[in-house]
């Protein structure tokens, strides 16, 4: 039988590839289904989201968003598309929002981090783009990688514990925070699902899934 919803992992979330012969209310109940059947599977976290396979309105893409979260433990955090116009507002609406970000923070760097190469803030900073294998990110405020954290994170580096390290993707060789240093079974491995924040809790660096806006606490 051929499957009218089929989900597929990417990056920094997940793609769904939606049946276009299938009636639209028809389709809300198989991904009520889909969702609710493989809800253990994603867990509790936060994505983004690619709609494929037929075209949608404003309203039906949001029906479907509210089917995904009502089902299972996802948070959708922006709905991604191949609407240049709209990729185009949100990378504007973006950029505006790392310039206001950065402002009150320290700085923001765009771009790729790649081996042997190290960043260093007085502040907080903001990446967009990916810390490479091999990388260095060091800063005396918090760090925030929009894209995979694949290398080594330095946040708190003047003492400050409260610092706290999030990437849209996390498979660090090393997250240390202040004079805590995270103990990772497998370095490099990827942490989990969608955003993950790093903080100290109980005087170790602790990773889980990010529960909150990006931004609310900077």
């Amino acid at each position: 039988m051929r499957e009218t919803v089929v989900i597929k992992g990417n990056k920094s979330g997940m793609t769904v590839i939606l049946d276009d012969q299938v009636p639209f209310d028809e389709l809300l109940l198989h991904v009520a289904k889909k969702f609710r059947e493989s809800a253990r599977f994603w867990g509790s976290v936060q994505m983004t989201l690619s709609l494929e396979g037929r075209p949608l309105s404003a309203r039906e893409e949001l029906m479907i968003v509210d089917q995904i979260s009502e089902n299972s433990g996802i948070e959708i955090l922006c709905l991604l598309d191949r609407d240049l116009s709209r990729i185009e507002r949100c990378e504007k609406a973006l950029n505006e929002r790392l310039m206001e970000l950065s402002s009150r923070t320290g700085q923001f760097y765009k771009g790729n981090l790649k081996r042997g190469e190290t960043l260093e803030s007085e502040a907080s900073i903001v990446i967009i783009g990916d810390v490479g294998h091999g990388a260095k990110v060091m800063a005396r405020g918090n760090i925030i990688v929009l894209g995979l954290l694949n290398g080594t994170a330095c946040a708190g580096a003047a003492g400050d514990s409260s610092c706290v390290i999030t990437a849209l993707e996390m498979a660090p060789m090393q997250l240390r925070i202040a004079g805590y240093a995270s103990a990772l079974k497998e370095k490099g491995k990827r942490l989990g699902r969608g955003p993950m924040i790093a903080c100290v809790e109980q005087e170790k660096v602790s990773v889980k899934t990010l529960k909150k806006n990006l931004f609310s606490a900077f």
